[in-house]
């Protein structure tokens, strides 16, 4: 089957600060004794999983990452009894997702941690809420609550694809399918500063001539290099071996890590950048990073100020390096490259989903 489908993408974004630490200053990495920008993995999967991509190629297959599945009971029940009824049974639903929390805190029917809840384990909850306000008895232990809700195996694509884990009912975690890299610079940057102010447009000019705000916020630019591993085995197991959500699943990931970042400051930067080289390789071999090539910052390597073409030619020749020490291993690949013109993001995505 070509178990594992392997990307490698290089992205160059002009001045932004994508990803915040604690500080507001863009993440950064040590590489190679030099800074570089980072992009968290969780930024990431955020933003793909919650795009415009996302929710139209994986309609009724995504999940839901929340402390309010008791809310939604919740809401459910308002109108069918009374209030303390209702929120009984709210608390007890959400108890077979997490924690609950406290009867006297504000919102007693949240969990304490985020879940990710499957459409089918959401339907799951209103229906035996609806048999519970019915009179239907409790279930008689927390662990035979979690099997009349919870699901091994569903049709969410971003839970099978980015796993979930519950810690009170850890037979219904999901390994993840998919495993993403924090993107890093191919080269060594300096976090710049922007210092800017606002006027205030009702200030006369009798008043002084200040700011009526001044700020501070950091950024940077440089060619991000971004590594995904899919299992596509692993990726159908989770699914139940549906392979029509399993390939679309590998569709909205490709065509958003492609086209789709964090939107930190975006409204300051517009940040909206699309990626242009894309390495795809699809096989049973042991995945492998190739951020190896960039261990030395490609700044070092080249005399030219062209990083993008020279990440291209680094990261290619790395790959070929691999190839030519441990042999190609049946491992394939499809190229796509903006700056030429030659591939497609199309092609790729038919790449690795082929034969799924």
């Amino acid at each position: 089957m070509n178990r594992f489908v392997q990307l490698h993408l290089l992205t160059f974004y002009p001045p932004s600060n994508l990803n915040r630490d604690d500080t507001g200053k863009p993440k950064t990495a040590i590489i190679g004794g030099v800074t570089r920008l980072r992009v968290s993995s969780q930024a990431l999967k955020r933003a793909w999983r919650t795009s415009d991509i996302a929710h139209d190629v994986l309609a009724q297959h995504l999940g839901e990452r929340t402390q309010r599945i008791g809310s939604v009971v919740l809401d459910h029940l308002r109108d069918k009894l009374d209030a303390g009824k209702a929120m009984a049974i709210a608390r007890e639903v959400a108890s077979a997702f997490g924690k609950v929390k406290g009867e006297n805190d504000p919102n007693p029917e949240f969990t304490e941690q985020l879940a990710f809840i499957a459409p089918e384990e959401r339907e799951a909850a209103l229906a035996y809420a609806d048999a519970r306000a019915s009179g239907e008895r409790a279930a008689e232990e927390k662990k035979a609550l979690a099997e009349a809700l919870l699901r091994k195996t569903d049709t969410a694509a971003d839970i099978a694809m980015f796993g979930r884990m519950l810690a009170d009912s850890p037979d219904f975690n999901r390994e993840a399918a998919v495993q993403v890299a924090h993107a890093v610079t191919t080269h060594k940057v300096v976090v710049d500063d922007d210092y800017y102010t606002a006027v205030d447009d009702l200030k006369t000019k009798a008043e002084d001539a200040g700011a009526g705000f001044i700020g501070e916020t950091g950024f940077g630019a440089g060619v991000f290099y971004l590594y995904i591993n899919i299992d596509r085995a692993l990726l159908l197991k989770n699914l139940c071996g549906d392979a029509e959500v399993a390939k679309k699943a590998i569709e909205a990931l490709i065509r958003a890590s492609a086209t789709i970042g964090p939107r930190g400051k975006s409204a300051s930067f517009a940040s909206f950048a699309r990626a242009h080289f894309i390495l795809a390789e699809r096989g049973d071999a042991a995945p492998r990073t190739l951020a190896g090539a960039f261990l030395q910052p490609i700044d070092n390597v080249v005399k030219e100020t062209d990083f993008l073409n020279a990440s291209i030619e680094k990261l290619v020749e790395t790959r070929e390096n691999f190839a030519a020490v441990y042999g190609d291993e049946g491992v394939s690949e499809r190229r796509m490259n903006a700056l030429t013109g030659v591939g497609s993001l199309a092609d790729i995505v038919a790449f690795a989903s082929e034969a799924l």
